[in-house]
This record gives C-alpha cells, structure tokens and sequence, in this order.
C-alpha cells in the first residue's frame, strides 16, 4: 500500500519550519545589513561574518550527535526557544552596549544554534516519511527553507526600510516562540542509544564513526564534499559579501532604496532555491546524480554575467537587474545538486548514523565559508572602484572546482546508479 508523504508529525515538521525559517531568513538579512549602513566597511562586514560562522561549525557535529541521541523534537523547541531569547536580550541591550560587538555576539549565537538544529530536522525526515518519498520529503524542506528566505529579506527589507530594526526584531521573535509552542506537538520516533563511557568518549566514537563512514565506506560524499567546499570558499562567500555590498555601497541608490533593493536581491537568491526545490521534486525521478556535477558547473557559469554586467554597464538598475538574475540561477542550480545529494547520503547511510553524517557534512562544507568571508571583504576593500575584478575571479576559481566535481561523479559512476 502506498503511504502519502504528508503525514501528520510531518505537516508539523513543515509548518515548522515555514514559521522559524522565515524569522531566521529575516533577522540574518537585517543584522548584518544594519551594520553595513552603519560603518559602509566591506572588510568588516566580511569579519564580522566570517565570526558569525565559526560557531555553526563547532556545533553542528554537537548537532548531529545529540540528533541521534536525543528526541529530535526536544532539540527543536528548546533551540527555538532559545532563539527567541537572544533576539529579547539584543533588543535589551542594542542602546546600551558597544553594537559592533554585541551584533557580532548575537549574530555567533544564532548562527551556532541553526547548526546545532539542522541536523535534527534532516535526521527527523527517514524516520517520519518512507524511503521512497526522501527526495519529496528533501524537497519539501528545502522549498520552505527557500520560500522563508525569498519572503523573509523582502519583507525584512520594506519594514527595515520604513521602520528601522526594533520592529523587525519583535516580529523575528514571536516566529521563533510560535514556531517553539508548535513544535511541542510533534510525535518524533525515538530509540534511545546506549552510550560507552562518559560523554566526551561518546562523542569521540560517534564523530570517528561518521568519519569513517564518509572516508572509507562512501568515499564518493568525501571527494564530493571536499569539492563543495571550494566552491563555498570561491563562490558562496563572494555572493555573500558582494550582494549587499554591491547594492547597498556601490550602485548608485540613496541608502533607504538600496536597502529595499537589497531586501529583493537576498530574495532572489531565495526565489532560485524555490525554485530549484520544486524542480528536485517534479524530476526527482529523471535526475541523475551521475550528471549532478553539470549543475555546479552552471552555478559558475552565472557568474560571469554578473561581473561582465560591473564592466559594461554604468547605470546602477541595470547591474542590479543583472546581479539578481545571475543570483537566481545559482541558487537553483545549487539547490537542486544539494536535494540530490542529501536524499543520496540518507539512502546510503544506515538509520543510526544519519544524524552525525549530515552533521559531519554540514560542518565540513561550512568550514570555507568564513574564511571567504574575510577574504572578500578584503578583496571587495582592496578592488574598489574595481569590483568586477573580484567577481570574476570567484566565475574563474569555482569553474575549475566544478570541473572537479563533474570528474568525482564520472569516477563513481556505478556507486551513484
């Protein structure tokens, strides 16, 4: 008998989602671009969230470890609401402490807890759906997690805009109290594991457990994941840096219109993962993983348009038509090779392991992007006047990783399928 995929435990997962996702797309849209109107400096926009960054990592195999160890649903509602409570205490504190330090603080602070929380909902999907709704059920995460960020900048930057940041704070919060309360109602299948000694031999074993598997038993999702993180180093983080940046410093608009337009810019970026999720979905039978390095390949494709728009073009719509567009077909292309290879990695991986392998992965492809960070915020700083010398440089770099990629695939052809 076939099983529908929207289960009831799922829709919660979903709506979920839905709600803490849009105030995570929101308040990481309005912080940093709250301090780049405040010090127009590329270089420390880049620090700051390069720092920003450095926690998720840490946390993220913490994440996985404790996904498969504790109720998936426990983790959720108490890191929702945890959230909501650093947004309440920077609110509290925003007129009264250095800011550059306190939105750096908070910003590793939220960062860190949405790496702590990936791995549980990721790790919650082949227990609460059949395998043969996987790429659906991939699917169905990430075309939330793109639709919150194409809603959550847009609207973020219009009320950002028109009201300043406290009110986008408050709105922030009581997503992440809704999305909590909700949360609680959610029926997650546990198991608990027995653990060998105290806690930091646990964790010893389960990281060495998922590293093994990755390296020795899949080593296809190693070479792979090696290659993404060049392509977060060389790409990622050039888009990261380079999109407010850009529109908000370098093209000609007054400050309260750059914002807005940075606000559809970042929702751009959201629109192609919308995007590029419904095409996982709708194809998911005709998709082959064999062939998924072509799609990293068209992600560095798109660059060039973007930096060739910086050379040829003065006015300031124009560029910013061009930059949008360019973002949009990354961010598809990027989703649809990441929901291929997520549903891959939870077919391979045996149920006891899933959890700390997606953390492992998260982790290890999240290891470039705050150096990237720095790094383009210094290039940026460094190109001025010249900043399509940088963009062109991120089309170079990532084409060459791509290639790399499509040769990893081609290698393990009859692994893949």
């Amino acid at each position: 008998m076939k099983q529908k995929l929207f289960k009831r435990d799922f829709t919660l997962v979903v709506i979920g989602q839905i709600i803490s996702l849009f105030g995570n797309a929101t308040i990481r849209f309005a912080l940093p671009l709250y301090l780049l109107n405040l010090t127009g400096s590329p270089a420390l926009y880049g620090m700051v969230t390069a720092c920003a960054f450095i926690p998720s990592i840490l946390l993220s195999p913490i994440g996985g470890i404790v996904a498969d160890r504790v109720n998936k649903r426990n983790i959720m509602v108490i890191l929702d609401f945890f959230t909501a409570g650093v947004i309440l205490t920077f609110l509290v504190l925003m007129d009264s402490v250095n800011l550059v330090g306190l939105l750096t603080v908070t910003l590793m602070l939220l960062y860190g807890i949405a790496g702590a929380y990936q791995p549980s909902v990721q790790a919650s999907i082949p227990v609460l759906t059949d395998e043969e709704h996987f790429m659906a059920a991939n699917s169905v995460i990430n075309i939330i997690s793109s639709f919150a960020g194409l809603a959550g900048p847009v609207l973020g930057g219009v009320l950002y805009s028109a009201c300043g940041l406290k009110p986008v704070l408050w709105i922030c919060a009581a997503c992440f109290t809704m999305s909590a309360v909700m949360e609680i109602f959610i029926r997650i299948p546990f198991q608990k594991q027995v653990s060998e000694g105290g806690i930091w031999k646990t964790v010893k074993a389960d990281f060495g457990e998922s590293i093994h598997f990755i390296w020795k038993e899949k080593p296809v999702i190693g070479k792979t994941l090696l290659a993404v993180c060049g392509v977060n180093l060389s790409l990622s983080a050039m888009i990261v840096v380079a999109l407010p940046y850009l529109i908000t410093e370098v093209l000609d608009f007054e400050t309260a219109r750059a914002n807005q337009l940075c606000g559809f810019a970042e929702g751009a970026l959201a629109a192609g993962g919308l995007a590029g999720g419904i095409c996982a979905g709708l194809f998911a039978g005709r998709l082959s993983l064999r062939k998924a390095g072509n799609l990293v390949v068209a992600c560095a494709l798109c660059v060039f348009p973007m930096g060739g728009a910086l050379i040829v073009f003065s006015s300031g719509i124009i560029n910013f038509i061009m930059i949008t567009i360019c973002c949009f077909g990354v961010m598809l292309f990027s989703t649809v090779f990441s929901v291929q290879m997520i549903s891959f990695v939870q077919t391979a991986t045996p149920r006891n392991l899933i959890g700390k392998v997606i953390a492992v992965i998260m982790t290890v492809a999240m290891c470039a992007q705050p150096l990237g960070n720095a790094l383009y915020g210094i290039l940026f700083e460094a190109c001025k006047g010249f900043e399509y010398a940088a963009v062109l440089f991120s089309g170079v770099v990532s084409l060459g990783i791509a290639m790399s990629i499509r040769a990893v695939f081609k290698n393990y052809a009859g692994e893949l399928g």
